[in-house]
């Protein structure tokens, strides 16, 4: 086989990775639960790859994760459940159904109409399938995603119904009585009721982060690279004085941790 740009060829690949007798060992005996993990991983390195700027890179990732597509695809004909071509026929008439703004008679909406829109299409979606899911205000968060985003959404549904703060400021006073609650548990030596109370911090930061319209996984991530980035700079400080951070003291580095901060407001 040759490399070709017709999906056909990457669906060809992924059939014969999976056949016995020829196949890959390792392709060959991976289930939906095995590969999950890496479909998730691969996700992640697409939005890494944007993160960065690097479109060389975005290009590679992005085939990475529709192989993901293929494989999972792969499985399913194997069990006679369905194939990739199934999954493209059911995205495109999904986007179909969910664009009367642009493939039917809906025109001329706001981009606010638009999104009131498309969650009317997913909710009668929704309640024309046969489910064994939970019903409620809630249904339909997956529980696989990260915490942080999760946490968003779950908190966006309950907004959706009216359970909700309508000032940033009533959030921000929520997280100093969690801080509190914090406090209270660590005076009192009980570190379980003090993690558990983190939780509760956490959950009420990522409210606070949706009222003021920011997306808390986007900003811990733009903490991240901050934080990276400021602590390299005390890494190559250090270097230049002959030492490294196992060498110093806290105090030291605290020093040029400021440094770094003023030199990044000074930019």
């Amino acid at each position: 086989m040759e490399a070709s740009r017709d999906i056909t060829r990457l669906i060809e690949i992924m059939a014969a990775l999976r056949t016995p007798g020829s196949g890959c060992p390792w392709d060959l005996e991976q289930d939906f639960t095995t590969i999950a993990p890496y479909t998730l991983e691969e996700a992640y390195e697409v939005a890494d790859a944007i993160a960065r700027g690097d479109l060389a890179d975005l290009r590679e990732e992005l085939g990475d994760l529709l192989l993901q597509v293929a494989f999972h695809a792969r499985m399913a004909q194997e069990q006679g459940a369905f194939d990739f071509g199934d999954v493209v026929e059911t995205i495109t008439a999904k986007l179909l159904r969910r664009h009367p703004h642009v493939f039917g008679d809906a025109r001329g909406l706001t981009p606010q109409e638009v999104e009131a829109l498309w969650d009317r299409i997913k909710r009668e979606e929704k309640a024309s399938k046969p489910t064994t899911e939970k019903n409620g205000a809630l249904a339909g968060v997956p529980v696989g995603l990260p915490a942080l985003t999760r946490a968003l959404k779950l908190q966006q549904k309950a907004g959706k119904v009216g359970f909700d703060w309508n000032d940033p400021m009533a959030v921000l006073a929520k997280i100093r009585e969690e801080a509190d609650e914090i406090e209270a548990a660590i005076r009192g030596g009980e570190r379980e009721q003090a993690a558990a109370e983190t939780g509760d911090l956490l959950f009420a930061v990522v409210n606070l982060a949706r009222h003021l319209g920011a997306d808390p996984e986007a900003m811990l991530g733009a903490t991240n690279q901050k934080f990276e980035r400021r602590f390299a700079s005390i890494e190559r400080a250090l270097a230049a004085r002959g030492t490294t951070p196992g060498e110093s003291t806290l105090e030291e580095m605290d020093a040029l941790w400021d440094e770094a901060k003023a030199a990044e407001k000074e930019k």
